[in-house]
């Protein structure tokens, strides 16, 4: 009897991550199923799950004949953003940590507790002096003005300067007592063992640079130069009467991140212990 009851929470449990799962998983199916469907078959037949003819039309209009919607340009665009944005997020976020972390200067805590602060505000509050800023630099229509912005978040900050907190101080007394400096402990002492937090750090940022449409869509107006999330709108305008393209480009735009996870699927799993485990 007591086994039987202790088994319960395991089924509650199973049971409500089946149903998250089919409330994930449905709308991706039908999304992925209507990019093979016929608009005309869209637009009469009702909510039918599975195209009566599968047709491959839609991609081709995207991949092929894209002399308006430069589909492949803006994948292109989103990848060389990401992949540099996460690259300069990891600069930043290690050693701003590792100041925060390690390093001893005059009021370090009120100014690492001043960053958090500044976490209860909405992103949303910052986006028009942030484009004057990029305005003023001369970043509109640039990468820079995408890959930049986000570089120091303060809640990787925050992930990365918790993590290091379990390596034991006694590993950089023992560098310095050998004579090396604070940037040799960080690069030859702290950083190896950062790897597993770095990991994650750099999954979320990539995935989110990826996903990102608000911001990219204010600083980008040539559609030569926009990513792919942006890009997507521009489908919905010109292709307004034919939601199945549109249905294919998001297929298309979510490829990389779901071949990113298929291959990081540890390291998802890795960041919620981790989250979990850190010291406060």
């Amino acid at each position: 009897m007591k086994n039987k009851w202790l088994s319960f929470p395991k089924l509650v449990a199973f049971l409500f991550l089946l149903v998250m799962a089919i409330i994930w998983v449905v709308p991706l199916a039908w999304g992925l199923v209507t990019s093979f469907k016929d608009n005309m078959e869209f637009q009469t037949m009702g909510f039918k799950f599975l195209p009566v003819e599968w047709v491959t039309t839609n991609y081709t209009s995207l991949l092929v004949d894209n002399y308006s919607t430069p589909l492949l340009h803006w994948f292109s665009n989103s990848l060389i953003i990401s992949v540099f944005h996460t690259l300069l997020v990891l600069v930043v976020v290690s050693l701003a940590a590792f100041a925060y972390g390690r390093l001893r200067f005059k009021g370090r805590n009120v100014i690492f507790t001043f960053l958090l602060a500044t976490m209860m505000f909405p992103g949303v509050v910052n986006l028009i002096p942030l484009y004057k800023i990029i305005d003023s630099l001369g970043w509109v229509n640039s990468y820079l003005a995408a890959i930049v912005p986000g570089a120091a978040g303060v809640f990787n900050i925050f992930l990365v300067r918790q993590f290091m907190a379990n390596i034991p101080i006694e590993y950089d007394e023992a560098a310095r007592v050998d004579g090396a400096g604070d940037f040799r402990i960080f690069f030859k002492v702290i950083l190896p063992q950062l790897r597993p937090i770095l990991m994650v750090v750099a999954l979320f940022s990539f995935t989110g640079s990826w996903n990102d449409f608000l911001w990219p869509s204010i600083v980008f107006n040539d559609i030569e130069k926009m990513p792919i999330t942006s890009g997507l709108q521009l489908l919905q305008g010109m292709y307004i009467a034919q939601p199945t393209i549109l249905m294919a480009g998001a297929i298309i735009a979510i490829i990389p991140t779901f071949i990113i996870y298929l291959f990081a699927q540890k390291y998802f799993l890795q960041s919620m212990s981790l989250s979990a485990g850190i010291k406060g």
